[in-house]
Order: C-alpha cells, then sequence, then structure tokens
C-alpha cells in the first residue's frame, strides 16, 4: 500500500480503514458499500470524511448511486456539496437523483450556478424542473422545507382502487410516509384530506369525496416560526403547501420542521462562540481560517474599547495595585451570568416561547435573578478580597461592582437579543459581542470608580 495512503489510517479503526483504502486502491466500488453499509451512516460519513479530497471523490465514483446518496443525506447541505460537485455531471445526477426532492434542492441551491446547471441537465427534465423550483425557495420557509412529492388523488376515484395502487406499488408507501392522502380538483387544488384509518374501514365502492375532509393548508411563503406554531396546535405529521394561485406544490412534514429548528438553535449556539456556516475539519483550512479570522478581528477592536477604560485609571491603578487581581473576576463572573441569559433568551426565541414584544417582562425575570445572584457572588468575592488583601473596604468595592455588574450582565444577556431580532439583525452573532464589551466595560469602570472615590480608605 502507498505511503500516502498509509497516513490516512484512524488507529481506532484499523481494519476498517485499510480494507476501505485497499478497496480505493483497486477500485472497487462494490466492496466499499459494502464496508460503510456495516457502519451507521454517521460513522460512514466520518471515515469519508477522514480521507483526502481527491479519495473521497474517487469512492464517490466509484460507490453505487443509492450508497452514495445516503453519504449525501448524512451530511449538511455544504458538505454534501463538497461530495458531489467535482464529481462528473452524469454520476453527480445519478446521486442526486436518489435523494428527497427537500434534500435535492438544498444541496443543488449550495451549488455554483454553472456546477448546478450541468447536474440538472444531466437529470430527467420533470425531476430536474422540480429541483428548480425548490432550490428558489427560502430554507426557512415552507416552500424550502417542503417535499415535492405529494399523496394526492381525485374527489371521484374510488376507495377500491386506491388501496389497489397502494398494493401494486410499495415504493409509493414509502416515499408518502407520513402523509395521508390529500384529494385535488382539477386544476390541482387540494380540495380534501383523508385519514388512512377512514381509507381502510371505508367501503371500497365509496368514493373519496364521500369520507374527506377540508384540509389545513399552509402558504408557501409560510416562515419556520409560523410552521412551528402550526404544528404545536395541530397533531398532524405534515401539511400540504399551496402557491399563491392555491394549487397543490408540496408537502411540509413535521419532521423537516423539527429537523430545522434544531439545525436553527444549533446554528445560534456556534455563532455566540464565534463560529459562522457549517465549518467541519474536511474543509479547506484556507476557508476555515478566514471564517474565524472575521470574528477574531471584530474582537480586536471589541477588547480595545473596553481596555480603554482601564486606561483612563492608571492613577487609581497604580495607587491600589490590589486591584488588577480583581478586574477580571468581576468582568468574567458577571460575563458567565450574562452568557446564561443570553442562552435561554437564545433557546426561547427558537422555541418561539418568547418575541421582541416580551422584551420588558424577559428584563423583569432577568434582573430579579440577577440581584439575587450579584448579592450572594458580590458578597463572597468581596470576602475573598477582604481575607486575601487584609482591607474590608477594597472587599466593598469589589463585592459592590460584581452585585452591579452582574445585574447589568443579565439585563444584556436577557433583552439584547429580543431587540437585535426586532431590529432584523442575527441575535445569534452579534450579543455575544455586545455583551462581552459592555460587561468588560462596565465592570473595569465600577471597580475603578468606586475604589477612585474611596482611595483614601483604600490606602490608609
Amino acid at each position: 500500500m502507498s505511503e500516502a495512503l498509509t497516513e490516512q489510517l484512524d488507529p481506532e479503526n484499523d481494519e476498517i480503514d485499510e480494507k476501505i483504502l485497499e478497496a480505493l486502491e483497486q477500485n472497487n466500488g462494490t466492496q466499499i458499500a459494502e464496508l460503510l453499509e456495516g457502519l451507521t451512516s454517521s460513522e460512514a460519513l466520518r471515515e469519508v470524511l477522514a480521507l483526502k479530497a481527491p479519495q473521497r471523490d474517487t469512492l464517490m465514483a466509484l460507490l453505487p448511486a443509492g450508497a452514495a446518496a445516503e453519504l449525501v443525506e448524512e451530511a449538511t447541505p455544504e458538505v454534501a456539496v463538497d461530495l458531489v460537485e467535482r464529481l462528473e455531471p452524469s454520476k453527480a445526477a445519478l446521486i442526486i437523483d436518489e435523494l428527497n426532492s427537500d434534500i435535492q434542492a438544498d444541496v443543488i441551491g449550495e451549488m455554483d450556478d454553472e456546477e448546478a446547471e450541468a447536474i440538472l441537465a444531466a437529470m430527467d427534465v420533470e425531476d430536474a424542473a422540480d429541483v428548480r423550483r425548490l432550490s428558489e425557495y427560502d430554507p426557512d420557509t415552507a416552500g424550502g422545507l417542503m417535499t415535492a412529492d405529494a399523496f394526492t388523488f381525485t374527489q371521484n376515484q374510488t376507495v377500491g382502487a386506491v388501496l389497489r395502487s397502494l398494493a401494486s406499488d410499495d415504493e409509493d408507501l414509502e416515499r408518502y410516509s407520513g402523509q395521508h392522502p390529500y384529494i385535488v380538483d382539477e386544476e390541482e387544488r387540494p380540495v380534501g384530506v383523508v385519514s388512512l384509518r377512514n381509507l381502510l374501514t371505508a367501503k371500497r365502492s365509496s368514493l373519496l369525496r364521500e369520507i374527506m375532509a377540508t384540509p389545513e393548508t399552509v402558504d408557501v411563503n409560510a416562515d419556520l416560526d409560523e410552521l412551528q406554531d402550526l404544528f404545536n396546535d395541530n397533531a398532524f405529521l405534515g401539511f400540504p403547501v399551496v402557491g399563491v394561485d392555491g394549487r397543490l406544490v408540496g408537502v411540509v412534514s413535521r419532521l423537516a420542521v423539527d429537523a430545522a429548528i434544531l439545525e436553527r438553535a444549533e446554528t445560534g449556539n456556534l455563532r455566540l462562540q464565534g463560529i459562522v456556516g457549517d465549518e467541519l475539519r474536511s474543509m479547506p483550512t484556507r476557508i476555515r481560517s478566514w471564517r474565524r479570522l472575521t470574528w477574531l478581528s471584530a474582537n480586536i477592536v471589541l477588547n480595545i474599547i473596553a481596555a480603554s477604560v482601564i486606561s483612563a485609571y492608571e492613577q487609581t491603578l497604580a495607587a491600589v495595585i490590589a486591584i488588577a487581581v480583581f478586574l477580571p473576576m468581576v468582568s468574567d463572573m458577571s460575563g458567565c451570568s450574562g452568557n446564561q441569559a443570553v442562552g435561554v433568551t437564545m433557546r426561547e426565541l427558537s422555541l418561539g416561547l418568547v418575541r421582541p414584544i416580551d422584551a420588558m417582562r424577559v428584563w423583569l425575570k432577568e434582573v430579579s435573578v440577577g440581584a439575587i445572584n450579584g448579592l450572594v457572588l458580590g458578597i463572597l468575592i468581596g470576602l475573598v478580597a477582604w481575607i486575601w488583601k487584609g482591607n474590608p473596604w477594597l472587599g466593598l468595592v469589589i463585592g459592590l461592582a460584581l452585585a452591579i455588574n452582574t445585574m447589568i450582565a443579565v439585563s444584556i444577556g436577557g433583552v439584547v437579543p429580543l431587540l437585535l431580532k426586532r431590529l432584523g439583525q442575527d441575535p445569534a452573532v452579534a450579543s455575544g459581542p455586545l455583551l462581552t464589551t459592555i460587561t468588560d466595560m462596565a465592570g473595569f469602570f465600577l471597580v475603578l470608580s468606586l475604589a477612585t472615590v474611596m482611595m483614601p480608605l483604600l490606602v490608609g
């Protein structure tokens, strides 16, 4: 085996890794598929992403379309694009064709126009048209989350004819899993819905219009918050999605909405930590470095602003050098309290439990917690400062500063995400820097200004 291939081995799965690499050297796609089939979807994707880019390309080209599609389905859209974009358009088209229409749209939508069109040109004309249509919708709307495959029948069909149709094609049942049959008129407008239970218990000679109920539809541009409210208020597994003309264009499932909500929450958490986008270590180093630097560079400016407060009180620091020991403690402990408040607000925002209009209620809730926690933490750190440095007045300065700054921090952490949401800004990206800068500045200012006022007691 070549040295270039051997260095890719994972110590935890040496045997599987070595067999995959041997199969790659032999261009044996069947063997690779069998090896990956013995792993879970996430394990298989991890094995593939551990390879160098040229090896991944070879593996994807060798795999049968169905096996390659399982990897693409497990990956995020950005990673999925990386898996298929360098393949021959004909091979990529076969893989895309194996995916559900909503995932097809996500992957094609992430590609450059030229690459996307090359793959679409190699697909079935009707399927390609569906993908183009779905990829035009915003990802976090009903149109972006729906699947174009809808379980539809006409009003005058009989129950027996529908059941015979299903019995003759098991793939229909699998493709429409979780959907009820929707009844459409001559212009493809949904006019009814039939539960599977009613379909199985009704007389075979009954017409669908006799047993159908009025369907509740969703506009194709409904956003994620609207969809979340709709599914929270109803026990349905899916809703038919209609366009501006009232025609049925697809079905959005509870599973797709729940996954989008979870992804939004996870993305928000990563952004709070300065990770923008779906970063994975299999991505090019240049791209990962650039994404992180955009965040870190902005933090330099924010830290300079916070440091300017210290610079304004150099004489106080020179006179009472012990204060310098406690400055980072006050800012860090307040920042931790503020981050807790940010986390709760972001979670409630993602769950639809709070909205910008609730800012005052959220602030009252947070400031009450901040007052209690600030008092307890202030007393604790005040006692530490008194015992450590032997000056009760220093303990009072540090303890009082921490207590006040904790209330400021939780107020910012609880309310600022809501205000940013109201202004149309991304609260996940902007809340962290604002919280850090303001709590640092406020903490430094409170400690140093209180120390300046009480200088005779501190140096006496």
